[in-house]
């Protein structure tokens, strides 16, 4: 059993912005010296997600309206009482998203369905860069 690490930067806009990543993460496996496995694809922070979806445009936007529908952005949260920092939405959203996946991959390809891509997902109330951590484990 081997491992694989790579990590790149994404630029975000905040405020739930979605962005497909796929094709960098794709990127990445094809580089790297393993075959097959499984790739661990991870955030550092707690205001922004990882996950898969079908990245069309009427899609993004239900998401978006179900994120603010589970946790809105103007509720009255304690965390920014405390904080006075207004992203205790963000944080909500992002513990309940996830801040990695894992995908397995054969022959340097990802195992992804027809339509499924891997999202980074920013829920913060501003701009950020994100560094997206790649860590595989195969042969």
């Amino acid at each position: 059993m081997e491992s694989y690490r790579d990590t790149f930067q994404v630029e975000t806009r905040g405020e739930t912005h979605i962005i497909d990543i796929t094709s960098r993460i794709k990127k990445i496996v094809k580089q790297s010296t393993l075959t097959s496995g499984i790739v661990n694809i991870a955030l550092t922070g707690s205001t922004a997600g990882i996950s898969t979806i079908e990245y069309e445009d009427g899609l993004i936007e239900d998401l978006k309206t179900a994120y603010e529908v589970i946790a809105p952005r103007h509720a009255d949260y304690i965390h920014n009482q405390r904080w006075g920092d207004g992203n205790g939405y963000a944080h909500i959203r992002a513990t309940i998203t996830g801040q990695s996946t894992t995908i397995p991959f054969h022959d340097k390809s990802l195992q992804l369905g027809t339509w499924q891509q891997i999202i980074l997902i920013d829920f913060d109330n501003r701009p950020r860069v994100r560094e997206v951590i790649v860590h595989m484990v195969g042969e």
